[in-house]
């Protein structure tokens, strides 16, 4: 068992080396243009960017909450003791205690009908 181990862990010693050679190697095959860009990258200021952001998703976010916000007092508007509310459930209260009684209408002319006549 502990030779299994041995070898696992040999494998990973392995398999790290090679992947960091690697990015190693990786990094340093770049460019003059892209060392430029990069050094260039790096001195930019990105604070203004991060505000411009912060200032789209504040005023989405505020948008979002007025249009909720109007919403729920619609709803609440809707609900309220006006005529034409309280007539539809003054109507559904009286509705309620009747027993539905459905009619089933009969096709007599379906119901006789042999198929097609065979040939």
């Amino acid at each position: 068992m502990s030779m299994v181990n041995n070898i696992t862990q040999a494998l990973e010693e392995t398999f790290k080396n090679v992947f960091e050679n690697y990015m190693n190697n990786w990094r340093r095959n770049t460019s003059v243009a892209n060392e430029e860009l990069q050094e260039t990258l790096n001195a930019e200021n990105f604070d203004y960017v991060i505000l411009y952001l912060m200032v789209m998703i504040g005023m989405f976010a505020f948008i979002i909450v007025a249009i909720l916000v109007s919403t729920v007092k619609s709803k609440r508007q809707e609900h309220s003791e006006d005529p034409y509310h309280k007539y539809i459930k003054d109507e559904w209260d009286a509705n309620k205690n009747l027993e539905f009684k459905g009619a089933i209408h009969e096709n007599l002319v379906a119901k006789n009908y042999a198929g097609p006549a065979a040939t």
